[in-house]
């Protein structure tokens, strides 16, 4: 798998990310500073979290005007699995490969622990390695975290099997008490219409060797892995 690491300035999970694809592909990302106007031939795109450009104006709004950005945007619509965590996810939205947005916390709080969360569908290149019902732990770093769509949107979204994970209890239940954030429909990711886009607020990078403290990210790199094999 060749895939492409984009950096934006205030980027602080590209390292995470860098490790946790070459762990499971064997081999390293290439480096792709924001400034840059072409991508090359790569077969994956990742997004990491981070803070890009301090979260000014709103977060992911400046780095949705970066050089790269019609790159990425032309090689999503071309199929090219995309991947954006946290700061990625924000991003993704900001430049309309996923609807909705992502607010301040319910809370107005910084959020930094791991959460469970409930996987609801196998159906995409990301979410292939999970059982949907089943429940994960990964870690969630953010201030930004509430995702918001209209009813309208929401509803197409489940209609279409497209919410890829929920805030939930520890024993799965999707619940108001679980939802860190205040997402609607305690939603921590979603996915893009062909389902080779996925944006999530958690974090499955930091999740990847027992010594980090599980492995329940780990299989959302191997299912990436095992879809471009087959290509």
């Amino acid at each position: 798998m060749k895939a492409a690491l984009i950096t934006f300035p205030g980027s602080n999970c590209d390292r995470d990310m860098a490790v946790a694809i070459k762990s499971v592909t064997g081999r390293a990302p290439i480096a792709v500073w924001h400034s840059e106007t072409t991508l090359g031939d790569v077969d994956f795109i990742a997004l990491p979290g981070g803070f890009s450009y301090g979260d000014y104006l709103r977060c992911g709004a400046i780095a949705a005007r970066s050089g790269i950005i019609p790159e990425i945007i032309r090689a999503g619509k071309r199929g090219v699995p995309i991947l954006g965590i946290c700061n990625g996810f924000q991003i993704l939205t900001e430049i309309g490969l996923l609807p909705g947005a992502l607010m301040r916390n319910a809370g107005l709080h910084f959020i930094c622990r791991d959460v469970p969360l409930r996987v609801e569908t196998s159906q995409s290149v990301f979410t292939g390695g999970y059982r949907t019902g089943s429940v994960v732990h990964m870690p969630v770093a953010h201030h930004d975290g509430n995702y918001f769509v209209d009813p309208d949107q929401q509803k197409r979204l489940d209609d279409e099997d497209r919410i890829a994970w929920r805030y939930c209890t520890k024993s799965g239940e999707v619940t108001p008490q679980a939802n860190i954030n205040g997402s609607v429909g305690n939603i921590a990711g979603v996915l893009n219409e062909s389902r080779t886009i996925l944006g999530m607020m958690p974090h499955p990078e930091r999740m990847i060797e027992s010594a980090h403290g599980g492995t329940d990210g780990r299989p959302l790199f191997e299912s990436a892995l095992s879809m471009l094999a087959t290509l």
